[in-house]
């Protein structure tokens, strides 16, 4: 699914629509984003140095889910994510890296859908997680 798919699903827009592409392989996510270097989250992290913000990577994870909870979101309702555990940052992502992220649903009790996931770059480990989302009524 290309950008314009993510927006029929998602409600996340330019500057925050974090993702170029996504696809459901087998009841896992994965998505891809190109870090540009002309992204507003760089300009003051880190001036001559930058790199991602941790919080950034975690976004592109959750928004990666969505081709997994697209069915649950139908309607106008939205994703807000609810938690972030066991949350570890084990390599810099810069300008010029191509993320990827994988994540599956482990447990919904409704309306909530716990997750885990993982943002590579070349194979790299760069973020591994576990959160949660919401699904809000419209």
């Amino acid at each position: 699914m290309n950008r314009e798919g993510i927006m029929r699903i998602l409600p996340h827009r330019e500057n925050l629509l974090l993702l170029d592409d996504v696809e459901n392989r087998d009841g896992a996510a994965v998505g891809h984003y190109t870090i540009r270097g002309d992204e507003f989250f760089l300009k003051g992290h880190f001036p001559g140095n930058p790199i991602v913000p941790g919080v950034i990577l975690c976004e592109i994870l959750a928004q990666s889910a969505c081709v997994l909870l697209q069915d649950a979101m139908s309607g106008g309702k939205l994703p807000v994510y609810t938690g972030l555990n066991n949350v570890k940052f084990r390599s810099p992502v810069k300008p010029g890296d191509r993320v990827e992220t994988q994540c599956r649903i482990k447990r919904v009790k409704h309306p909530f859908y716990f997750a885990e996931g993982t943002v590579t770059v070349d194979g790299r480990l760069c973020v591994s997680a576990e959160f949660s989302v919401a699904i809000t009524g419209a």
